[in-house]
């Protein structure tokens, strides 16, 4: 079997490290999509010649369109690809002003968009069972934790994304899930005041925030073979917090 190619987005930061990590351990070769050129020069050195960083802006499609095409002429298709990038905006509702409201979209929603429509495209003719695995959130389906509306909206979003791609691209063999977890320790805890991140740690059942590895395990899962007849599912990962 040839080698496989892995796009990962949001790749230089807490989540998008362990995942590439994880994906290299079996043998597949990572395009690492950031915008930060120094985590991603960081870890070309660090994981050698599986890895390769591609600095890119998301919420530029044209750009988008560019690195994928870049990987078409290096590696000549794509058979995973990983909707890791994104962010939380804070403002609450109803004073959240237009230009956080699109940004928070272009982060969380539009990115993924953009580059499902690019990787669908490189993983025709490909081998076996190709995959994309977009990491959606606890929050679009839990209304009693701290998540402003728009970010909740923009993941809800990738999952309607992930649903329609999966029964589109079935007989194309292409999986498609997204895996939506609950509070997990990446520096996008950072931006929460003390009080809300004790608070939504206090509510997690094993009494911690999960971890980037973990998460990470599942994304190795759905993208091995093991994987491959799941597809069009939304995998909620939060400790057993929100059984109803």
């Amino acid at each position: 079997m040839s080698e496989r190619i892995a796009v990962v987005t949001g790749a230089a930061g807490g989540m998008g490290r362990e995942i590439v990590a994880a994906l290299i351990r079996d043998g597949t070769k990572c395009y690492g999509i950031d915008i930060s050129n120094e985590g991603l020069r960081e870890m070309e050195s660090t994981l050698g010649g599986k890895f390769i960083g591609m600095e890119i802006d998301l919420t530029r499609p044209n750009k988008i369109l560019s690195g994928f095409e870049t990987i078409r002429v290096s590696d000549g298709g794509v058979d995973i690809l990983v909707n890791n990038a994104g962010g939380c905006l804070m403002s609450d509702f109803p004073d959240v002003s237009v230009a956080e409201f699109e940004l928070q979209m272009k982060l969380n929603f539009d990115s993924a968009f953009h580059c499902s429509q690019a990787a669908v495209k490189l993983m025709k003719g490909r081998s076996g069972v190709r995959k994309i695995i977009n990491i959606s959130s606890n929050g679009a389906y839990n209304f009693d934790t701290f998540d402003p509306p728009h970010y909740r909206a923009s993941k809800a979003a990738m999952d309607s994304l992930t649903k329609h791609l999966a029964s589109a691209y079935a007989e194309d063999k292409i999986s498609v899930n997204s895996i939506a977890p609950a509070m997990t320790k990446t520096p996008l805890c950072n931006v929460l005041s003390k009080e809300v991140l004790e608070e939504a740690t206090a509510k997690m059942p094993h009494g911690h925030l999960m971890k980037p590895a973990e998460i990470a395990e599942w994304v190795r899962f759905l993208a091995s073979p093991a994987g491959d007849i799941s597809s069009g599912n939304i995998i909620i990962l939060n400790q057993g917090r929100d059984v109803h």
